[in-house]
């Protein structure tokens, strides 16, 4: 048995296959029959770096990120993989060289001694490239390998300092670029990108070196044909290809985000028929994309046939030059042979570098977006001199708090609040009142642009965030679940946990009843976000995972919203279990989740209008008045299921 999918009540449960396949979703685990095979995989797999990573919520002070910088910490490797690169140009490009002795020196004098002596040599340069290059291309791999990691890593602990302004401004998909495609760019370049530019870029020296010292008057022609066509083109083709991968860059961020944006309202863009017209506006996406992938291959295809024309041109001036050289008798045979393969030879670097100036140039624009994502400031930063907040009482208090979303538009205004150590204060008010920001300043998400916010007098800008979270606790209107078991979504808080303490938590807050009619028990998987349970389910796991984290100061942000109310009363009983003895700051939508608070503060137009115990307000005869009327004269409307009318806020018939 397992969660069941349906409305806000509790109801029957089914295992997480059958769950998933009624609700249209892929299948959440591994199949029986291929479990054994899958644990035989796993106990094949090599070994990984150490998971132990130090995270700071101060970014680390480094300098911008570049090629260089990224490849500064290996310095003795990369100079290892540079040794090899010329052990492994030197070796192949002595063929021809060696090619000529033995036919100047061997075959036209007859003298088979020297003919077999350059041959065991060159056998053994052979040897010595295979050797060479299998060496760089293993250590050069592992490097790549090892710089990736440590990239992926700092890239995922920069997004997880960044602060909750920077995911509101930022879509979702374009983050996932900067993770996967730009770094996948990058990947491609230091792996074996930058040690193959090495490599053509050695040879095309060695080879020009060679050829003026085999005749430099054959070498001026070759190198005064090649060098100023493929100089002029280099230059166009770093500018314009510069441009355009910076917008194949912007145009996968964009087909990215729209995908990810799709597959989040998979649910609302079904129910509403929008299939047909988000399939057309994915596919002109995909255009784009598309457009700026061709304008990239034309522009690449130019450069690179205009090299090639080039080099074609050449040969043919070179070799009719020297064929004319040989008959006058001021140049050999083995010499033009020798000079013929080096030319050969000469262009192909060139062609190579063409192809892979076009990954370093999509290297180069995934370093840009990378290194501007690395620079993102940190909104809600942590003090140099921050300390270690104690164990609090939990008294939270905010003093003349004005804060702001965007410069200009003030959401509150002058805001005090005091909440005295384990008391419960709700805050009421019109929906865009500024209700959940007072919730995000008590929680820190937000520093005001004026005023403080403090707990136990501790202005929270001065205390260190790790040690603030340990002892805050946030249970959101939506809670968010994992693609994981039961289990892991309710221990995220603490993985230290022991599974007695698990139980206890699970039968404080009721979810223990749950959990019985479970196959798997704590052990049954959810799907990602929780997709497969109700919302009453997802509720009761946040609680419970609120109660297992021991927070002396809890934050409810609409906790009870959209439950029907036998749901809610289960989630009711919950709540009294989690913030008894605790400071708790609870955004109500419902005037019944309210009114169990110690004390009721009203949200008007950014600014705080009144504050009080339910009845001190309804004796005020002020805005809280209003609002419970309003309240009471539509739940009067309500009725059981017998027909009979019930109490506001209780669920039970009236008399």
């Amino acid at each position: 048995m397992g969660f069941g999918v349906g409305g806000g009540h509790i109801g029957p449960m089914h295992s997480s296959a059958q769950i998933n396949t009624a609700s249209g979703l892929p299948f959440a685990g591994i199949p029986d029959e291929m479990r054994e095979r899958a644990e035989s995989i796993l106990t094949e797999e090599p070994e990984h770096p150490s998971d132990e990573v130090d995270f700071e919520h101060v970014p680390p002070a480094e300098p911008p990120l570049s090629l260089r910088t990224l490849l500064a910490p290996y310095r003795r490797r990369v100079l290892l993989v540079l040794g090899l690169v010329v052990a492994e140009t030197l070796a192949v490009q002595a063929g021809p060289l060696l090619t000529r002795i033995g036919i100047d020196y061997g075959v036209l004098p007859g003298r088979f001694d020297l003919l077999g002596v350059v041959s065991g040599v060159y056998l053994a340069t052979v040897l010595c490239h295979v050797w060479a290059g299998r060496s760089r291309t293993s250590l050069g791999g592992r490097l790549g390998e090892q710089i990736m990691h440590g990239l992926r890593v700092k890239v995922f602990s920069h997004l997880q300092r960044l602060s909750l302004d920077f995911y509101t401004r930022e879509r979702a998909g374009v983050v996932m670029t900067r993770m996967t495609s730009d770094i996948e760019a990058l990947t491609m370049l230091l792996q074996e990108g930058l040690v193959l530019m090495i490599v053509q870029g050695l040879t095309l020296v060695t080879i020009t070196g060679v050829i003026f010292y085999l005749d430099p008057t054959l070498a001026g022609l070759a190198i005064g044909v090649v060098a100023p066509a493929a100089l002029l083109s280099s230059l166009w083709f770093r500018r314009v290809s510069e441009e355009g991968y910076g917008r194949v860059r912007d145009r996968i961020a964009d087909l990215l985000s729209d995908l990810s944006e799709n597959l989040a309202g998979i649910r609302v863009i079904t129910a509403t028929g929008r299939r047909r017209q988000n399939v057309v506006a994915h596919r002109n996406r995909i255009g784009h994309h598309e457009e700026a992938n061709m304008a990239t291959a034309r522009v690449s295809t130019i450069y690179g046939s205009g090299t090639e024309g080039v080099g074609i041109i050449a040969q043919a001036v070179v070799l009719g030059t020297g064929g004319w050289f040989v008959i006058r008798g001021s140049l050999s045979l083995g010499e033009l042979t020798a000079f013929a393969l080096y030319l050969t030879a000469f262009f192909a670097p060139i062609q190579q570098l063409v192809n892979l100036y076009n990954a370093y140039q999509q290297g180069q624009a995934s370093v840009v977006k990378l290194r501007e994502l690395l620079k993102t400031p940190v909104d809600v930063p942590e003090a140099d001199d921050a300390e270690e907040l104690p164990p609090v009482a939990g008294r939270v208090t905010l003093e003349d708090v004005t804060f702001s979303y965007e410069p200009g538009t003030t959401v509150l205004s002058g805001v005090s609040l005091d909440v005295p150590a384990g008391s419960s204060l709700s805050i009421v008010g019109e929906t865009g009142a500024g209700k959940s920001t007072i919730a995000k300043l008590a929680a820190r998400f937000y520093d005001p642009d004026s005023g403080c916010v403090r707990i136990d007098g501790r202005d929270l800008r001065g205390v260190r965030l790790e040690s603030l979270r340990r002892q805050l606790g946030v249970v959101p209107q939506e809670p968010f679940l994992f693609a994981d078991t039961i289990r892991s979504n309710i221990i995220f808080a603490r993985d230290d946990i022991d599974p007695e303490e698990v139980d206890e938590a699970c039968r404080a807050v009721g979810l223990d009843k749950l959990l019985d009619t479970l196959p798997a028990g704590l052990d049954t998987f959810c799907h990602e976000r929780g997709a497969s349970l109700s919302s009453g389910e997802r509720q009761l796991l946040a609680l419970t995972r609120a109660l297992l984290a021991k927070p002396r100061v809890l934050i409810l942000d609409e906790a009870t919203s959209n439950l029907d109310l036998r749901t809610e009363a289960l989630i009711e009983r919950a709540l009294d279990v989690l913030l008894e003895g605790r400071t708790a700051i609870i955004i109500a939508h419902r005037l019944a989740t309210a009114m169990r608070a110690d004390r009721i503060a009203v949200v008007d137009d950014g600014r705080i209008v009144e504050a009080g115990t339910h009845d001190e307000l309804l004796a005020a005869d002020g805005r809280y008045r209003q609002m419970y009327e309003t309240w009471v004269a539509h739940s009067e409307i309500r009725h059981d299921d017998g027909g009979a009318s019930v109490k506001p806020g209780t669920g039970v018939p009236a008399k």
